[in-house]
């Protein structure tokens, strides 16, 4: 996320919650990088659960301060819906 992303923060949180179309949510932790801050731990493991693809736009709304909607569009622009799975514990975010 660029900087001025998140200068709309009061504090910028240590995790996020993923929230997809279908409103299953996902944690992943944050990690500031290089001047921006960046998705970590769980990132990578909702990637491949969610299939994202080379060639694929994922656009981040923020909902509340710690919650970002997530939609994920295919090379051809077409949304992707996901249907929620029983995600591994460690992954999935308890509401």
């Amino acid at each position: 996320m660029p900087l001025d992303f998140t200068k709309h923060f009061v504090a910028v949180p240590t995790e996020f919650k993923l929230r997809n179309n279908t409103d299953c949510s996902w944690r992943v932790t944050v990690k500031l990088m290089h001047d921006r801050v960046t998705l970590n731990q769980g990132w990578a493991t909702y990637t491949v659960v969610h299939q994202i693809k080379i060639d694929y736009m994922v656009t981040f709304k923020l909902l509340t301060p710690d919650t970002l909607k997530v939609i994920i569009f295919d090379d051809d622009g077409i949304e992707v819906i996901n249907k929620c799975r029983k995600h591994d514990e460690a992954f999935t975010a308890r509401d």
